[in-house]
């Protein structure tokens, strides 16, 4: 089985809900499987800690999980045009792997939720690829080959999906949640070809 790995930050859940639907892509591809985690929020008080294992939801990523993976999708709320804070912490503590070169030639890809419309997707995503390139993983996106890129109304973007969250209240429209899937097998295809089994 090629596991791939999905982590995310979440504060509201829309970006959750679209690491949910790629993950439910990857598991649709033949032996692939799809391993959820997520990164501990940072605190602007020194002294806090978090525990090792949250309250709810998927455990937090660790260094072994990007070891071991056949491929990576990486999500982020926008936060002024970049990642969030708590992705962008955990992705600088991957050091030890850019010396090793261990996920080098692993396919990733990136996806996103904003609070508006032009809460800047784009260089939010563009702002999650840059580290996976330093690694030497091979970005993975959405081509316009694929229907819902054209045609939505909503998220959606050829770098990686994306979700216009709106109010806090609007979950996945039709469109982002059929991308989504289709960007997990796409993750899931790529791990594939790069590791045939025999």
């Amino acid at each position: 089985m090629h596991s791939i790995l999905v982590i995310y930050y979440s504060r509201n859940g829309a970006t959750a809900a679209l690491a949910q639907q790629i993950a439910r892509g990857i598991d649709q591809v033949d032996q692939c499987e799809a391993v959820l985690r997520t990164v501990p929020p940072v605190s602007a008080n020194t002294e806090a800690s978090e525990s090792s294992i949250p309250d709810e939801g998927p455990p937090f990523a660790t260094l072994d999980d990007l070891r071991h993976c056949a491929g990576l999708a990486l999500g982020s709320p926008a936060r002024y045009g970049n990642m969030a804070a708590p992705l962008k912490y955990f992705l600088e503590t991957t050091s030890s792997l850019w010396l090793s070169g261990e996920l080098s030639g692993k396919p990733a890809t990136v996806f996103t939720s904003t609070q508006s419309l032009h809460g800047g997707q784009e260089s939010t995503l563009i702002s999650m690829m840059t580290p996976l390139l330093h690694h030497g993983m091979l970005i993975v996106g959405i081509p316009y080959t694929h229907p819902d890129l054209i045609q939505t109304k909503s998220g959606g973007t050829p770098y990686g999906v994306s979700h216009w969250a709106h109010d806090d209240v609007r979950g996945l429209s039709e469109e982002e949640t059929r991308l989504a899937i289709a960007q997990g097998k796409r993750i899931a295809h790529a791990a594939c070809l790069l590791n045939p089994t025999t």
